[in-house]
């Protein structure tokens, strides 16, 4: 194995809730209100639909696709979502420096060194919002290919949080036996103060519909000792898996970062640049208002 190369799962497309798109003769990020499976390849209008988007989107409520049906191909839940605070260089999309909130691994001139991760809101090289948490979901789709994944990406706080906290928690309900469990995405939305009540979306994980927790582990227990007749090893499997991500230092590499850019980072430049504007508006107004009072004092 090419030591520094991470082995990550195969990934055999894309699972998003949002596009790129041109305006003003510029790419910028699109959010949407449902999910997008695509292939690898990426057309004049952007990334080109997997088949299986059609095939799902044909099922769904007004072909909305809000809900996909997936199966993690790991029991450990960290080997099914990876997350990391990330700083990637926007210029050339590779990754600066990646943390857990503790330490963290960040490329300097002597190589990559080991350092304190005090997350982005206390780093001194994360200020300007340059430094984000980074989460990928590998999720297995296709029946025809056990092994192959499709990539749900984020950079959201809510995405991450709950994904984490639903895979830890199948897998401690279902005995450990996560990758047998019958679960599906789902998209949710929600308003909060910082989006000015606009709805914002994010992505959970829950078991497939009209089946119950008890149903589900009963049935994952029943799989899993099949598997293990037919000589199958998940253990092994995730031991592998675990290597893998293990053999570098850095697990994204500069062609994921340039997408990560593009997809993400440039609606954070415009988000501000609007804040701003907004917090300009109000700063006006209340000097207006002074002024007035002022005035009538007068």
């Amino acid at each position: 194995m090419i030591k520094g190369l991470a082995i990550t799962p195969p990934i055999l497309g894309r699972i998003s809730i949002g596009k790129v798109v041109e305006k003003n003769g510029k790419r910028v990020p699109e959010k949407d209100d449902q999910f997008t499976i695509t292939s690898q390849i990426q057309g004049k209008e952007g990334w080109i639909k997997h088949p299986l988007d059609e095939q799902l989107r044909s099922k769904a409520p007004n072909q909305k696709l809000r809900s996909i049906p997936v199966r993690m191909i790991f029991n450990d839940p960290d080997l099914n979502l990876r997350a990391e605070y990330t700083l990637f260089d926007r210029q050339t999309g590779r990754p600066i420096c990646m943390g857990n909130g503790e330490t963290c691994q960040r490329l300097t001139q002597q190589g990559v060194e080991q350092h304190p991760c005090p997350s982005p809101d206390l780093c001194s090289m994360a200020q300007g919002g340059h430094c984000k948490p980074y989460g990928r979901l590998h999720v297995n789709l296709d029946e025809a290919d056990e092994l192959g994944t499709f990539i749900f990406r984020t950079t959201g706080f809510n995405s991450i949080r709950t994904l984490a906290a639903r895979l830890s928690y199948y897998h401690a309900a279902s005995n450990g036996l996560l990758s047998c469990l019958p679960l599906q995405l789902t998209l949710r939305g929600k308003s909060t103060t910082q989006s000015y009540r606009t709805p914002v979306y994010y992505v959970d994980l829950t078991l497939r519909e009209s089946i119950h927790l008890q149903e589900a582990v009963h049935t994952a227990k029943e799989i899993d000792q099949k598997s293990k007749l037919c000589g199958f090893n998940q253990s092994a499997l995730d031991q592998m898996a675990r290597q893998g991500y293990g053999n570098a230092r850095f697990e994204v590499n500069v062609e994921e970062g340039l997408d990560l850019v593009e997809e993400f980072y440039e609606e954070d430049t415009e988000q501000r640049s609007q804040e701003k504007m907004h917090d300009f508006s109000h700063a006006h107004e209340i000097q207006q208002g002074l002024q007035q009072s002022v005035k009538a004092v007068n």
